[in-house]
């Protein structure tokens, strides 16, 4: 019995000896090493990969580019924020309570009915709680880096008031773009 034991541990010292040559001389250290910082940035880069900043709302019908309550209605093509629109305002007047903030960021969009592109002036709502039963819309069509101000829509508007409080976003018409 002890015969065969020995024959066994020895026939498996072999195999995995075979396997260990084999292994080493079909790799090396440095190929260790660039396999596992290749891993090891490959696992940092994956929180930098696109995310959704919708939380999963659904999209809107299509139809919704007439609808000043939807996400998908022309004016909002820069906007990010919720729409006064359901919160009480319009789609250019705060609701009553709220101020209009005294800085803003402008976009320029499309108007599919006449084909003119418009410039609109985004302005936050501010002075209220934030308007939690209005969909949120994220559109950042043209949006242009954080370092540019008057461009980016990422920020809280609110600041030069005296009630800082974010409550909705209005989209009203400046002008055609030219």
């Amino acid at each position: 019995m002890i015969a065969l034991f020995d024959t066994l541990t020895g026939f498996i010292d072999r195999i995995a000896e075979r396997g260990s040559r084999r292994l080493a001389l079909g790799s090396s250290r440095r190929s260790f090493l660039a396999r596992s910082g290749t891993a090891l940035v490959g696992g940092m880069l994956l929180p930098a990969l696109p995310f959704d900043r919708t939380f999963g709302q659904a999209l809107a019908a299509v139809g919704a580019v007439d609808d000043p309550t939807a996400c998908e209605y022309w004016r909002y093509c820069a906007l990010d924020g919720n729409l006064c629109s359901s919160c009480g305002g319009s789609v250019s007047q705060c609701p009553p309570g709220a101020e209009i903030s005294k800085v803003t960021w402008v976009g320029t969009c499309r108007n599919p009915a006449d084909g003119k592109d418009y410039l609109v002036s985004y302005n936050d709502c501010c002075g209220r709680a934030i308007c939690d039963n209005a969909p949120f819309c994220n559109s950042n069509e043209r949006e242009r880096p954080g370092y540019r101000m008057g461009l980016h829509n990422d920020i809280n508007w609110c600041m030069a008031n005296t009630s800082q409080g974010y409550h909705c976003t209005v989209a009203a018409l400046v002008g055609i773009a030219e």
